[in-house]
């Protein structure tokens, strides 16, 4: 993975963790992750003003990458509803790379070389590591696991298509463009039947997280779907998933999170696994 990848797959890694912190911060989940899939749409529609239009063959990429982001959306919400961020987000994310590396190397003939191999999988194992913390009342939460993994499955799978589709369309950014608009129309038709009074509240309440968190959160994935036209896509994924790190520093500073002894170990064979992918072929 050439400097120019690494460096920016991780600073996408730090909007990610920026957007999310601000969607955890907000009493109304349901309102924040309305407000960033939404707030994607000035973003994506200014940057559609500078790119060519995506091939066609990327189209099919296209349709099904809008409805696995609207499903990983879906059941990250309903994960939340059952279980704790400290437990669902570790378990989605970790998985999200080891699933993704499988794939490749399975199914897709990814030759990943030895090193690469065991630094995903100890990015994998660091990231899961942070959901093992059993709550004050020592218990574990068997359904919000579940469903945090099933929220895995739905992160691999779109990030396995969207790493297709941008390189068969020819421009990156206005594959992702195109599918933050997609995503988007279909989230808004869906809070409309089902909760209407998430958009009435996110016009009231939302603002900053639309324009913050959505601004982000768009400059971060149109990043992630570049690096994947320009190094394999589980290399990419696995880096990218360092993001629970930077998301647990930004709890520890600004949130007045308590850091104990196994986030911080979590933390540090997260960071090893992430240096091993960047000197992997160097």
């Amino acid at each position: 993975m050439s400097t120019t990848v690494f460096f920016a797959v991780i600073g996408a890694a730090i909007l990610h963790a920026s957007w999310n912190a601000l969607v955890k911060g907000g009493a109304d989940k349901y309102v924040g992750i309305a407000a960033v899939a939404i707030g994607h749409v000035p973003f994506a529609v200014v940057a559609l003003m500078f790119v060519p239009t995506p091939a066609a063959e990327s189209f099919g990429y296209l349709a099904a990458g809008i409805l696995l982001h609207v499903g990983y959306q879906l059941f990250l919400l309903q994960s939340y509803k059952v279980g704790d961020l400290t437990q669902v987000y570790p378990i989605a994310r970790g998985s999200a790379p080891l699933i993704v590396a499988l794939v490749s190397v399975t199914v897709l003939g990814v030759v990943l070389v030895p090193m690469e191999i065991a630094a995903i999988l100890i990015i994998g194992v660091g990231i899961l590591s942070l959901s093992l913390t059993r709550h004050a009342d020592g218990m574990r939460n068997n359904k919000a696991a579940l469903f945090a993994l099933g929220t895995g499955v739905f992160i691999a799978s779109y990030s396995l298509i969207d790493g297709i589709g941008a390189r068969l369309a020819g421009t990156s950014v206005g594959y992702y463009a195109w599918l933050s608009i997609g995503n988007a129309a279909i989230m808004v038709v869906y809070f409309l039947i089902l909760r209407p009074v998430t958009l009435t509240d996110m016009a009231r309440h939302g603002r900053k997280v639309f324009f913050i968190g959505g601004g982000a959160s768009f400059v971060a994935y149109a990043l992630v779907t570049w690096a994947f036209t320009q190094a394999p896509i589980a290399l990419v994924t696995a880096l990218r998933e360092t993001s629970i790190v930077f998301a647990l520093l930004i709890g520890v500073f600004f949130l007045k999170e308590r850091l104990n002894l196994a986030k911080l170990l979590s933390t540090f064979v997260t960071l090893l696994g992430a240096a091993l992918l960047r000197f992997a072929r160097t």
